[in-house]
């Protein structure tokens, strides 16, 4: 079993998927969207990967406002939610990821990426730490 980590965008997914122990997250893929929406492919790729990973619940990045209060992406958020487990079948969770993509830039900052070339990585690194987040609070 393995659990997967969406980190999800106007325009992009980031991807990530658990270990099979549920115990350390690794960043996949950016699922790149033309339109914000338009999901089919982006919902055909994340049921690909959940095949191919043996992926059996997700977790989803819930954009909370920094004063907890909810704003327009967590309305499409919780859209997206409704879309992927009527596809899937599976449990979606969502998971507060407030300053998630904040600490994927210090992150890559700190690891020397250039500022250019943050934006290739950043929703899959936010996707893992969503995911690593949620992975540490079952223990």
């Amino acid at each position: 079993m393995r659990i997967m980590g969406l980190d999800f965008g106007s325009k992009t997914v980031g991807v990530a998927v658990s270990d099979s122990l549920l115990i350390t997250a690794q960043g996949l893929e950016i699922i790149q969207r033309k339109e914000e929406n338009k999901l089919r492919r982006t919902l055909a790729r994340i049921e690909e990967l959940i095949e191919e990973y043996e992926v059996e619940e997700i977790v989803l990045g819930l954009p909370m406002n920094m004063n907890a209060t909810e704003g327009v992406r967590v309305e499409l958020t919780r859209e997206f939610q409704e879309k992927l487990e009527r596809r899937t079948g599976l449990p979606v969770i969502l998971w507060d990821e407030r300053l998630t993509t904040v600490a994927a830039d210090k992150i890559m900052m700190e690891r020397g990426v250039r500022r250019e070339r943050r934006k290739d990585y950043v929703d899959k690194i936010a996707a893992a730490l969503i995911l690593q987040g949620y992975l540490d609070s079952r223990r």
